[in-house]
């Protein structure tokens, strides 16, 4: 209804609509698309150069014939803008005051200082936008209208708006509910669940799995008692093989659904073959070496493998020039048959999370794939890593079922990978193993015994801890 009121916004949402399925159609050829970025990333340079204190000081060398002639080669020039600016500036990041956006976030601060995150009504038409046209695309696969549980973190926290506009859009309806709540809780939110016979669940794995816990312990079946037919996973690392074991708990379709962050909102989203596609109209996508900063070199297929770097190519409350993600990705060309012609991104981990195995780096997501891919139903699971001598690996599972652990393929798989005899130790795990949205994967999934804990580790285990007391 705002755009009533704010006649150039109906413009804007209208020409993004055209812009994306013009898009999705491939009527893009990439001649256009650069065209396109490269003006966008122009205006861009000339709005945060114009209206933020930091990017004012940080782009100081850059004049108006710099920005009327800049290249999207140009980019690799320009510092990068990194999580510690943001803490350190804060609202001196923003391109707008708060008066003239219409929502503030902030990020957790679990990690350390939160950080404001506001949105404007550019910034919420252009992310919602290109959600909304990509989760068209899933819904597809699950027709009829449906009642949607979204389960955020904080109040402060953008999902439950973002998902509220966008599946009001595609014509649903949605329940905002907060199982951590005091208000609400756990045994609430699956009373609503069964109650209002909701059809689809927005949020993190770690979640899907505590609910399914909870339910489990009220002596519920979550494949009998529960009508779920596909969940929306988001806010933390997801391999296939997790996102099998979510599915084989509710009996349900289960999408990893966008690659996002508070501080840099979409930056890929999920389509019906279940891939998450960038968003070029929206960004500009860089690959960096996360230890020098480089260019990563592609492989034979094209894929870049390291730090996500990214460029926003609109002019919202916030927009960020060159953002280090901090979280390793796989960026590889669209497939020539592909339905939506935009590169495949496939998170990894975060650059931070890089665990050593005898002495060879492992990513978060490599780890968890080959562990999970011999689990067909966990709770929760976590990997506890000794040293007497030469690396040990302890596989934490908390399961329904002894047989839900292939125990001898789980073993050949980790020692065929990692060179490493595992133990697997089924057993209840408690809340820790849940809190990697609001802290990170390895502080939730990975007790490293060798190192001392670090602050990430100490906020996982305070945060659990207030859990299990509740």
């Amino acid at each position: 209804m705002y755009t009533i009121f704010h006649p150039e916004q109906d413009t804007l949402v209208r020409d993004l609509l055209a812009r994306h399925e013009e898009f999705e159609r491939g009527e893009w050829d990439a001649g256009r698309l650069a065209d396109h970025q490269r003006e966008e990333l122009r205006a861009t340079l000339r709005y945060v150069t114009e209206n933020s204190p930091f990017y004012r000081k940080h782009f100081a060398r850059l004049n108006t014939t710099d920005v009327d002639g800049f290249e999207l080669a140009d980019l690799a020039g320009l510092p990068f803008t990194t999580k510690q600016d943001l803490r350190e500036n804060l609202l001196e990041m923003l391109s707008r005051p708060l008066t003239e956006g219409w929502v503030f976030y902030e990020t957790t601060g679990t990690t350390g200082r939160s950080t404001p995150c506001p949105r404007d009504n550019t910034d919420s038409a252009v992310n919602n936008m290109a959600l909304t046209v990509n989760y068209r695309d899933v819904l597809r696969a699950h027709p009829g209208r449906h009642l949607v549980a979204i389960m955020g973190p904080t109040e402060l926290h953008s999902t439950g708006d973002t998902f509220g506009e966008v599946f009001r859009n595609l014509g649903h309806a949605v329940a905002k509910m907060w199982p951590h709540s005091p208000v609400v809780g756990f045994r609430r939110a699956l009373e609503l669940l069964r109650e209002l016979r909701v059809t689809g669940l927005v949020c993190t794995p770690g979640m899907a799995m505590s609910m399914a816990n909870e339910a489990r312990a009220l002596g519920l079946d979550t494949q009998r008692d529960f009508g779920l037919r596909f969940i929306m996973v988001v806010g933390e690392l997801v391999t296939p093989a997790l996102l099998d074991n979510i599915g084989s708990l509710w009996s349900a379709k289960v999408y990893n659904c966008m690659y996002a962050s508070q501080e840099a909102s979409i930056m890929a989203a999920v389509r019906a073959d279940g891939l998450l596609r960038t968003v070029p109209l929206n960004n500009f996508y860089e690959v960096v070496d996360p230890e020098t900063g480089a260019p990563a070199e592609p492989s034979a297929d094209g894929t870049r493998l390291g730090e996500l770097v990214v460029t926003h190519l609109y002019r919202g409350s916030k927009p960020l020039i060159r953002y280090r993600t901090g979280d390793l990705v796989r960026l590889s060309p669209p497939a020539s048959a592909a339905d939506y012609p935009s590169p495949t991104l496939r998170p990894v981990g975060r650059a931070r999370d890089m665990v050593r195995l005898n002495g060879e780096p492992t990513y978060a997501y490599d780890l968890e794939q080959t562990v999970l891919a011999h689990v067909s139903t966990s709770l929760a699971y976590q990997i506890v890593i000794d040293n007497d001598g030469a690396d040990r690996l302890t596989v934490r599972v908390e399961c329904p079922r002894p047989t839900d652990v292939d125990e001898p393929a789980l073993r050949a798989a980790v020692r065929r990978r990692y060179g490493i005899e595992p133990l697997v130790v089924l057993e209840d795990i408690g809340s820790i193993a849940g809190t990697g949205a609001m802290v990170s994967w390895k502080a939730s999934r990975v007790h490293d015994r060798r190192v001392e804990a670090d602050s990430e580790r100490l906020a996982a285990l305070a945060i659990a801890a207030r859990r299990d007391a509740r």
